[in-house]
């Protein structure tokens, strides 16, 4: 009788539950929490003319996000794994639509990522000036002046994008305790931005709330939908935790728990700092903040610093702002690195990005891959003209990754569910339909870089396609 030996193989490294529920719920509000609510205040008053209409526009772009929030919620305990929507999405639609959804925040919504680069670089000039330009050239497009420039803030840009990029590949417990750290900065920037404008501020007036005194750029619904959509990108950012689902802790307790506690606690803190900038400043002085229009003008929240602070209140806050956007950054890189890794895994992209570094157990190529991309990005547009680009790809796909909760509670009525979105079937229609409302409006509004998002997923098919005849080739009979 021969006794035969049992042979052992290498385990295959596996992603590392390292992210506890504090360090989930810190990567909820740190990803939500970056540039838009330092921002996204004077081009919305462009667009309204209207201080108490900016402000109706914040809770309704709230209050969707909200609702996004609860649906994703339930998609992310019943599907705890690395990917988020683009799991949710290639599982209820199939591979192609999956595919497409990765593929868009891979190359369209990393758009998102530079603009944080450009938004980090704006707010260290405050502080180190830049007025080095190299380069610099007006582009025409669909009736449209775009500028485009190179120079010593584009640079500053790139750097600290390739830095958060290379700091997330040293593994996810140290990820998750720098974003932590970086959160409670930028919440403490935007207490010290509250507190200060309402006790300090000399100027501070209710009637700064009543001062329109701007034609807006457009008109009616059509115009809201333009600030909806303006807000929404200071809101958007809960879509990114649930793509680290694999590396969460219990994730079928935590990642709703950090999901909706996160969200909630943005909303209160952005209508806080919005009801402050309106107190503190003139509509006037809002209105010619920081924007595409006013590219030399300093932040609307540096300005309300301004007003308490004194001549050292834009630089002081302008180093808290850093912090903040550093820390959106970070937690947009750690989680959107997780959708090459797994797409790379189920063989829609080159192997090499679903491959985990053998020390630090992260997607470290994934990570790199993105970064550079995102670098390159930040090279090609203004901070809005990026925001707008990357916004209406994402909603495209938040409309059909929320709808896919429909169609899961219909294919698989009994998988496991630790939460149920509240108010379902109502809540995530409400959702899916002003979503879809918004991409129309955004086509309207801004169709120069919502057709730069249709173009570029549509160049996804042809990736699509090449990856999966690779696949079928490399498969044995």
């Amino acid at each position: 009788m021969t006794q035969t030996t049992p042979t052992t193989t290498a385990a295959k490294p596996q992603l590392v539950r390292g992210l506890t529920f504090v360090s989930t719920t810190a990567l909820v509000i740190g990803s939500i929490i970056g540039t838009g609510i330092f921002f996204k205040a004077a081009v919305m008053s462009q667009q309204v003319g209207s201080p108490m209409l900016v402000l109706a526009a914040w809770i309704a772009a709230g209050l969707l996000s909200l609702a996004g929030a609860l649906t994703y919620a339930e998609l992310g305990g019943m599907l705890p794994h690395a990917g988020g929507e683009y799991l949710y999405v290639r599982t209820a639609y199939g591979d192609v639509a999956g595919f497409l959804n990765g593929w868009m925040r891979c190359v369209v919504a990393a758009g998102g990522m530079s603009a944080l680069g450009v938004g980090f670089a704006t707010f260290l000039s405050a502080i180190i000036p830049m007025p080095q330009v190299w380069a610099h050239h007006t582009l025409h497009l669909l009736g449209r002046e775009i500028q485009w420039q190179f120079g010593l803030k584009e640079v500053v840009a790139v750097a600290v994008i390739l830095l958060l990029g290379g700091l997330n590949c040293a593994g996810i417990a140290f990820s998750g305790n720098l974003q932590s750290l970086l959160t409670a900065g930028k919440i403490l920037g935007i207490g010290i931005i509250v507190l200060g404008a309402f006790l300090f501020s000399g100027g501070g007036s209710p009637e700064h709330f009543r001062a329109p005194a701007h034609a807006p750029q457009w008109t009616g619904i059509q115009a809201f939908g333009a600030a909806m959509l303006s807000a929404l990108w200071a809101y958007d950012g809960w879509t990114y935790m649930p793509m680290v689902a694999g590396e969460v802790k219990d994730p079928e307790r935590n990642l709703a728990r950090s999901l909706i506690l996160g969200v909630a606690v943005v909303l209160a803190l952005y209508g806080l700092a919005n009801v402050a900038y309106f107190w503190a400043l003139p509509f006037h002085e809002i209105l010619t903040s920081n924007s595409t229009a006013h590219r030399d003008a300093l932040p609307v929240a540096a300005k309300a610093a301004g007003t308490f602070l004194g001549s050292y209140g834009p630089a002081i806050m302008s180093f808290l702002f850093m912090l903040s956007v550093a820390g959106a950054l970070n937690a947009v890189i750690l989680a959107t690195a997780r959708i090459p890794f797994t797409m790379a895994q189920d063989s829609l992209l080159p192997a090499q990005l679903g491959r985990l570094h053998p020390r630090s157990l992260v997607p470290a190529r994934a990570i790199i891959a993105i970064s550079i991309w995102a670098g390159i990005l930040a090279l090609s547009g203004t901070f809005d003209q990026l925001t707008d680009m990357s916004m209406f790809a994402s909603w495209a796909f938040y409309a059909l990754a929320a709808s896919s909760v429909f169609v899961l509670r219909k294919r698989l009525p009994d998988a496991q569910r630790p939460y149920r979105t509240w108010g379902y079937p109502f809540v995530p229609a409400v959702f899916v339909m002003t979503a879809a409302w918004l991409l129309v409006n955004s086509l309207q509004t801004s169709p120069v870089e919502s057709v730069m998002g249709i173009v570029l997923i549509l160049l996804g098919l042809p990736v699509y396609f090449h990856h999966k005849k690779k696949a079928a080739r490399n498969q044995p009979a």
